[in-house]
């Protein structure tokens, strides 16, 4: 499916962007109620929001000036009309687009109290913690005056202040928080023990990050198992590999040894043949992830290494993505690479994807900076509307043609250039980049070139929201990784609020945010931009592109010599035109691969809800017990002379969720293996996507009846007593330590893509 655009997306109207008709008319409405509002003590609050019948007009329109009003008296911000607007979007549903500054944070909470006084539990799911927890102290005194409970939760929560959360009508928490509680959920064998409730209603706060960026990254919860150390002489071998023994493809996603690389591979490892059965799924495999790791990961680009640990870079946003790994043995080898400990990976007890965690909610809003430009994967993956709200006042910010260069050398000295320029008057500058590396080769040329500079990236990412905040100060440089989901604004003059200098800042032109190179989407260049021109403030935004760029060199295989039109490098409209086709093509390729992978999804999705039903109803009623009965009934019989029937269902219970728990966790270890090689059936003319299909089908069809099987054996053979069932005897042993993380999104895809790569690669 093609994109489509900004500009296209507003000419749908409609289709694009709800008919906000309605909307504005009951904010209209609501001003007939302000009097009323006004006249209620702080004590008649709760009881008048109670009384009102939210989902009829009326009740909104009443609503809204209760909002309004409580919203000065708490806080201190009586909520604008264009807030009010983005929250009764969000109450039927909608993305609300809202520019950087526009007050979401406010937007959502009216939002949550909405649906709280329908009678709806409510979670807010922000990009980490510290938002969350932010966010929900925040809000909490306009909550409490409408009667409204609201939670917040962290990593850090113990079990019981997790279901505390829960048990609030409202609850800020991260969305790795949330799927991990739901994982974790299937490790209860007490209903007691529950933590994630029923889920009704979740508003997203950077709902395109959300929702498409990070929406197929698998939440994993894993147990503790012998750790699958990477095997040292393939190691050894791939780290002095040269360049004419491995290619790289065009847009640097698969690396595979060439016809000469794999003889070299085959006579250091003793004259094996990779390509026999017995090499081709095991040690060809191990030979393809460590060339992924050495030769397509770049420290300080995808990783950092800190205190000890790789730390995976999440792209999206120029930070440490925390709790994140690589799947398939990546990990461990670009730990091995460092010169680490590799670390274990475990058996995966459950796992979840962030797009099937999402659509579990029967009702999902959400809000961000830039929806429409989302607004094709929103639709096609949630069937969510979106809609655009206007900024209350007007966007004076001035946006300046995009340069292009030929080379990254004069690019980076272009930039240079035009940064000490604006800093030498002192207008703060903003300039985002799009790794470490770069950020921190900026910073050294800033210095070279006499100005001083801030530099925020993954090595300090705790500091985030101090070295944020003063990055609109008089004659500030800062430069930093991505800016999505920073969550703290830039004020003009600075966090400590000098209308002096904040009036000098404004004459100077306000803030300058400076890109150095386009990204992958639009959407992540808009959320930089959207930084400077805050709510009315003056503002100005250039990017700085060449055609040594990764976005240039991996989607424009075919680019003919451009030629400069200037002796600093500068090539013209033709290169603009060639960045903007290549954002385009990659645009295209990301909603390509998240339709792909989804369809390899949907299934595992499917048949994991299935389990989830199953093991919720075991969980919670006598099922257990019933159906080892009519299995079993002279044990069941024999057994219910002695034990007591509260005891004898306890024991069913654990007995048949550790044996479907068994079941489920080695279905999961089929499914991945079955993707590990389903790429080989291409070789065959067949479909790997059907063929996966096929196969994972008929594996899960026989699930519940083995687990039923191994369950029924140990009813009849372990030993069961008045006190309960010896789970050693009966060799029913749980994972000693289990632990969550997160599976980086990698287009390596699998270690069995990779063999066919390395298969093809030879006989090409």
């Amino acid at each position: 499916m093609g994109k489509l655009t900004n500009a296209m997306w507003r000419m749908l109207g409609a289709q694009a962007s709800r008919n906000q008709s309605q909307s504005i008319s009951l904010i209209e409405q609501s001003h007939e109620h302000a009097e009323w509002a006004e006249g209620l003590t702080d004590a008649e609050f709760a009881d008048a929001a109670a009384d009102l019948e939210v989902e009829t007009t009326e009740g909104r329109a009443r609503f809204l000036a209760l909002i309004r009003e409580v919203g000065g008296r708490t806080v201190s911000m009586t909520p604008f009309d264009v807030q009010l607007q983005g929250a009764l979007r969000m109450l039927d549903g909608d993305v609300v687009e809202m520019a950087t500054g526009e007050g979401k944070t406010l937007a959502g909470a009216i939002a949550a109290i909405g649906y709280a006084l329908e009678g709806k539990h409510v979670h807010v799911v922000s990009v980490n913690d510290y938002l969350a927890g932010r966010d929900a102290d925040w809000m909490k005194p306009l909550y409490e005056l409408f009667g409204v409970t609201v939670g917040a939760l962290s990593e850090h929560s113990t079990r019981e202040e997790r279901q505390a959360a829960y048990a609030c009508d409202v609850t800020y928490a991260s969305v790795n928080e949330i799927g991990f509680d739901v994982l974790r959920d299937q490790l209860a064998l007490q209903e007691n023990e529950l933590v994630s409730p029923e889920p009704e209603v979740v508003i997203v706060d950077e709902a395109d990050s959300v929702l498409v960026d990070e929406a197929l990254v698998p939440l994993i919860l894993a147990g503790s198992t012998e750790a699958d150390t990477p095997n040292s002489a393939i190691h050894e071998v791939v780290s002095h590999l040269k360049s004419k023994h491995y290619d790289v493809d065009t847009d640097e996603r698969n690396v595979s040894l060439t016809e000469e690389g794999a003889r070299f591979v085959e006579e250091t490892l003793g004259g094996i043949d990779l390509y026999d059965a017995e090499h081709v799924g095991t040690t060809l495999v191990h030979v393809n992830v460590a060339l992924y790791a050495y030769y397509l990961l770049e420290r300080d680009v995808h990783y950092i290494v800190r205190d000890g640990g790789v730390h995976l870079i999440n792209a999206a946003r120029g930070r440490v993505a925390r709790l994140q790994r690589w799947p398939d043995g990546v990990q461990a080898a670009v730990e091995y690479k460092e010169g680490l400990k590799p670390t274990a990976s475990g058996e995966v007890i459950d796992t979840i994807t962030v797009q099937a965690l999402m659509g579990r909610y029967p009702r999902v809003a959400g809000m961000t900076g830039t929806a429409i430009a989302a607004g094709e994967q929103l639709r096609q993956f949630y069937g969510l509307g979106v809609s655009q709200i206007p900024s209350n006042m007007p966007n004076v910010r001035e946006d300046e043609p995009d340069r292009v260069f030929d080379n990254k050398a004069n690019k980076m000295e272009a930039v240079v250039d035009y940064v000490r320029e604006a800093h030498e008057t002192g207008q703060p500058v903003l300039i985002g980049t799009h790794d470490v590396a770069q950020s921190e080769e900026l910073a050294y040329f800033l210095d070279r070139a006499g100005v001083p500079s801030v530099v925020l990236n993954a090595k300090n990412d705790p500091e985030e929201a101090a070295i944020i905040a003063e990055a609109g100060r008089k004659g500030a440089v800062t430069v930093s990784t991505q800016m999505a989901g920073r969550g703290t604004d830039i004020r003009l003059g600075g966090s400590k609020g000098d209308d002096d200098e904040r009036d000098e800042v404004v004459e100077l032109g306000g803030l300058c945010v400076v890109g150095t190179g386009r990204y992958e989407t639009e959407r992540l260049d808009n959320q930089l931009r959207g930084r400077a021109g805050r709510q009315g403030d003056p503002g100005r935004s250039v990017f700085f592109s060449s055609l040594e760029d990764p976005l240039v060199t991996k989607n424009q295989t075919h680019l003919r010599d451009i030629r400069p039109i200037d002796s600093d490098g500068s090539t013209g409209p033709r290169g603009v035109e060639i960045v903007q086709q290549s954002q385009r093509i990659a645009e295209g390729a990301m909603l390509q691969l998240h339709a792909n992978t989804w369809d390899y999804n949907k299934q595992v999705n499917e048949q994991r809800n299935s389990i989830v039903r199953r093991r919720m109803t075991i969980l919670t009623t006598e099922q257990a017990l019933s159906d080892l009965k009519d299995l079993e009934a002279e044990r069941y019989e024999e057994l219910a002379e002695t034990v007591d029937d509260t005891v004898l269902q306890d024991v069913a219970r654990q007995i048949v969720l550790y044996h479907l728990d068994r079941a489920w966790a080695d279905h999961l270890a089929y499914v991945a293996d079955v993707q590990a090689s389903i790429h080989l059936r291409a070789l065959g003319q067949q479909s790997p996507l059907e063929e996966f299909h096929k196969l994972i089908f008929a594996e899960f069809t026989k699930l519940v009846d083995e687990a039923m099987t191994a369950s029924r054996e140990t009813f009849t053979t372990a030993t069961i007593t008045a006190d309960g069932i010896d789970f050693a005897d009966a060799d029913m042993h749980r994972s000693t330590m289990t632990w969550t993380y997160l599976v980086h999104e990698n287009h390596f895809a699998s270690a069995g893509a990779q063999a066919i790569q390395g298969i093809v690669g030879i006989f090409r």
